[in-house]
Parts: C-alpha cells; sequence; structure tokens
C-alpha cells in the first residue's frame, strides 16, 4: 500500500511502519507525546490500524499493538511533564530554533489555561498542542497525580481510539481503495483545530487593536507650549521686563542705592 506524503517520504506512515514496523511506531508516539512536534501522530496511528487489519508489516495482535501504543504516549507525556517541572523557566525564556518555538509553547499555555487539567486529554487530538501540553503542565506545577491521572485517560483515548479507527475502516472496501485520500483527509482534519485557533486569534487580536483608545501624539515642550498660546494675546515673554538704570524714585540708579 502506498500513501500520499504531505511532508517529506521518510515521515510519511506507512514508510516509516513498512521500515520499522512496530518499534517505529512507538518511538515515534513517545517522541511525538512530549519531546518532538512535527512528527506524525494521527495519521501514524491510523496506518498503523490499516496494516494490522491487512495484516501487512506489523504481526503483532490489534490488542498488544493498542496497549504498547497507550503505553509509549503515557511515558511521553511523563516525559515531557518532568522537562516542564525541571527546565520550565528556561524553556519560556529560550529563543526559537528551527525545532522550538516560544508560540507553540504560548499556544499550549493558553489552552491549558482555558480547559484546566481536562487539557491533557483534549490536546492529545490536536497536533503540536499535544507536545507542549505536558511540558506546560509540569512548567504550571500541575499536581503530579492529578496530571498522571488524566494523561492516562488521554493516552488510552487516543491510543486505542485512532488506531482501533484504522483498524475497522480498514476492513470496509472503499476505504482500503481509497487508502492515500483517506489519509491526507485525517492529516487535514488534525490540523483543522490549530487553523481555527490561528483565526480566531486573529480576530481578537483586531478586535483588541480596535477597541484600544487613540493616544495623542507625543509633543516636546516647545511644541506644547506653542499649541497653548492664544492668538490674540502678546506672546509670552520668557524673561521678565528689564529695570531702567535710573530709578523712578529720586533718580538713582539702583547699583549705588545705600553709597
Amino acid at each position: 500500500m502506498t500513501t500520499l506524503a504531505l511532508g517529506p517520504e521518510w515521515l510519511s506512515p506507512d514508510y516509516l511502519i513498512s521500515t520499522f514496523s512496530l518499534p517505529g511506531i512507538l518511538l515515534i508516539v513517545f517522541a511525538e507525546s512530549g519531546l518532538f512536534a512535527f512528527l506524525p501522530g494521527d495519521s501514524l496511528l491510523f496506518t498503523a490500524g490499516l496494516f494490522v487489519a491487512q495484516g501487512q508489516y506489523i504481526s503483532q495482535p490489534l490488542w498488544l499493538v493498542c496497549t504498547l501504543i497507550v503505553i509509549a504516549a503515557v511515558i511521553g507525556d511523563q516525559v515531557g511533564y518532568m522537562i516542564g517541572k525541571f527546565f520550565g523557566p528556561k524553556l519560556f525564556s529560550r529563543p526559537d530554533s528551527r525545532l522550538f518555538k516560544q508560540e507553540n509553547l504560548e499556544k499550549a499555555h493558553e489552552f491549558m489555561e482555558k480547559w484546566g487539567p481536562k487539557a491533557i486529554v483534549l490536546a492529545r487530538f490536536v497536533p503540536i498542542v499535544r507536545t507542549f501540553a505536558p511540558i506546560v503542565a509540569g512548567a504550571g506545577r500541575m499536581k503530579y497525580r492529578t496530571f498522571f491521572t488524566y494523561n492516562i485517560i488521554g493516552g488510552i483515548a487516543w491510543g486505542t481510539g485512532v488506531t482501533l479507527a484504522g483498524y475497522w475502516l480498514g476492513q470496509i472496501e472503499f476505504i482500503r481503495t481509497h487508502v492515500e485520500a483517506i489519509l491526507v483527509l485525517i492529516v487535514l482534519l488534525s490540523v483543522v483545530p490549530i487553523i481555527i485557533e490561528y483565526l480566531r486569534d486573529r480576530a481578537k487580536k483586531k478586535r483588541t487593536a480596535a477597541a484600544a483608545p487613540v493616544q495623542p501624539p507625543l509633543m516636546d515642550a516647545p511644541t506644547t507650549q506653542l499649541r497653548r498660546i492664544d492668538p490674540d494675546e502678546p506672546y509670552p515673554q520668557p524673561y521678565p521686563p528689564q529695570q531702567p538704570y535710573g530709578s523712578q524714585q529720586g533718580g538713582q540708579s539702583p547699583y549705588n542705592q545705600g553709597y
């Protein structure tokens, strides 16, 4: 079976599974859960279910495949939590690089702020956020018991849900004959939440900018003074009027009084 890759060929699910089989799936699930974003996640599990249904590349039974995927996903999130707990402040102040973007970390933080602990479950189904959510949870000092509970729930829901979907749908003739289109659709659907969140964030910024009060232009002191002058009034003198050298009383000069 050949599938259409939306990225490099070596990251296409069918190539990874046909080359590395189940160990490769587990390694990628572990890494994508709390270490490296932009690895195939949903499409990889769905394709794994398809291959199990067709008896290709994966010889292990379905229950074992799902169990091992869940374990790899849970362990990956645990590692991400520990990274956030011990290195959280450094991560939030780290500059952008090819593999790390502050924007992704901030998005995960906003996601956690919005949904609370259950974000650990929901983030499983949102690419990129799935990787950074456990890191943010660790940096935010979420209670370990709470994180562990939601981590297991999310790992089971995602690891078994997506894999079983591929397994069951893989037994349908139409799905088997249109695998390429189905996988492309899955990848596109997986990025829909990111697109929606981006558009909402963009609209929010526009509303904030439109609602912000217009600040008057800053002016230096001379310009401010000119704006205050009444055109009908004489221009204010910067110094007091000069006194005459001869006194108005007695004709004495102010410099020789007392002599």
